[in-house]
């Protein structure tokens, strides 16, 4: 299944005047690197956010938010949003802030070296 290109616009437009920021294709969706690290992203329907560990709990109290699940666990620090739970402009918006937020923390994950032959 493709990702939502509708909601992909709308993160893109809200990170549209930021610096460094890259678009990269991956999960079967896109994912937005802002300062070489990975920020925001977009799954099925589905928005993708990395947010500080320390919020991880109270975020996934919010509705429409639920973990992020990859090769069977969860992976903390990274949730899941569903059209519910950014129906409107502001929660959104509170969103994408999180995301940003954290990205000014993250550690870009180290780059793979080139094998040579």
């Amino acid at each position: 299944m493709a990702y939502n290109e509708k909601l992909s616009d709308r993160i893109r437009e809200a990170i549209a005047e930021l610096p460094k920021v890259e678009e990269k294709h991956m999960f079967g969706g896109v994912c937005y690197m802002i300062n070489g690290k990975m920020c925001i992203g977009v799954v099925k329907d589905e928005m993708m956010c990395r947010i500080d560990h320390e919020i991880y709990e109270t975020a996934l109290e919010k509705k429409g938010c639920r973990e992020m699940i990859f090769t069977g666990k969860p992976m903390k620090g990274y949730v899941y949003v569903s059209e519910e739970g950014m129906k409107t402009k502001k929660k959104f918006d509170y969103w994408i802030e999180l995301c940003l937020d954290f990205n000014k923390k993250a550690k870009a994950s180290k780059k793979k070296t080139k094998k040579s032959k």
